[in-house]
């Protein structure tokens, strides 16, 4: 059954940004907070909570839509895989996203965009990700 990522417990966040660099590393071989695609930030002010922007999985994903190459692909529960040959940089999709999840790599000149595998969620020291068993 394939899983998604959730953001559930973010009220446990210390703004460690643990997963944000996991995510980088793992996915994209690289310690920069810029090339995460979960984006953890403060809602406001200096004793606010901590907030994650994330993927939320979409069933009819609108940046897939939106691609003229079809460089992003529907994943099995939800969300989408790149491919990164395909994709010409036309940044389409980061303005389709409904949540604001996806931005691009210009180093790469590919979309940074979850891949949902949980990388982020082993790494978090608080919990504060899970990922959700659904169905197809």
């Amino acid at each position: 059954m394939p899983k998604v990522l959730r953001a559930d417990n973010m009220n446990k966040c210390l703004g460690c940004f643990t997963c944000m660099l996991t995510c980088a590393a793992v996915n994209h071989n690289n310690h920069n907070l810029a090339k995460s695609s979960i984006k953890v930030k403060t809602r406001g002010g200096l004793q606010s909570k901590f907030a994650a922007t994330i993927c939320v999985a979409c069933k009819e994903p609108a940046c897939a839509e939106a691609c003229p190459t079809n460089a992003l692909v529907k994943r099995p529960g939800g969300g989408v895989k790149l491919i990164e040959e395909k994709c010409i940089a036309c940044e389409k999709c980061v303005s389709a996203c409904i949540v604001g999840s996806i931005h691009m790599d210009y180093d790469r000149k590919i979309p940074i965009v979850c891949r949902h595998c949980g990388a982020c969620v082993r790494m978090c020291p608080h919990n504060c990700l899970s990922m959700e068993e659904v169905s197809e």
